[in-house]
C-alpha cells in the first residue's frame, strides 16, 4: 500500500508565524552540537556503559568484566563518552574510576526510555 503524502496547496506565507519560529530556533552551531550529542547515544555499547554508571562509579576492568568485553573496547567507548562530557573520571593510585558527568545524563537517558515505552 502506497501512503499518500500530504502537502500544503496554498502559496501564502504566514510571515508572522515564520518570523516567530525563526527567532526561537537555536543557532546552527548549537543544533550541530546537539546532533553530535545524540549520535553518542546511538551505540549500544555506550548505552550499556551508561546503564552501569547509573548504578555506581566503576573502573575499566570492572566494566569490561561486567559487560564481557575487552578493556580496550571499553576504554575506547569511555573516551567517546568523556569527549561528549557524559562521563568523568577520577584517579585513585593506579586505578581510574568513571562516573556520570552530571545528573543531566540520567535525565536524557530517562526521557529516551519514556519515549520508547510510549511507542509500545
Amino acid at each position: 500500500m502506497v501512503k499518500k503524502i500530504e502537502f500544503c496547496t496554498c502559496s501564502t506565507i504566514h510571515e508572522d508565524v515564520v518570523e516567530k519560529v525563526r527567532k526561537s530556533i537555536p543557532q546552527e552551531e548549537t543544533l550541530y552540537d546537539l546532533a553530535e550529542l545524540f549520535k553518542v547515544f546511538g551505540d549500544t555499547t555506550r548505552i550499556r556503559i551508561l546503564c552501569v554508571l547509573f548504578q555506581t562509579e566503576m573502573c575499566v576492568c570492572d566494566i569490561a568484566a561486567l559487560l564481557n568485553m575487552t578493556q580496550s573496547a571499553i576504554s575506547h567507548q569511555l573516551r567517546v563518552l568523556k569527549n561528549a562530557r557524559l562521563v568523568k573520571h577520577r584517579r585513585e593510585g593506579k586505578v581510574v574510576f568513571y562516573s556520570l558527568d552530571d545528573e543531566h545524563v540520567k535525565q536524557i537517558f530517562d526521557q529516551g526510555l519514556i519515549h520508547i515505552k510510549e511507542l509500545k
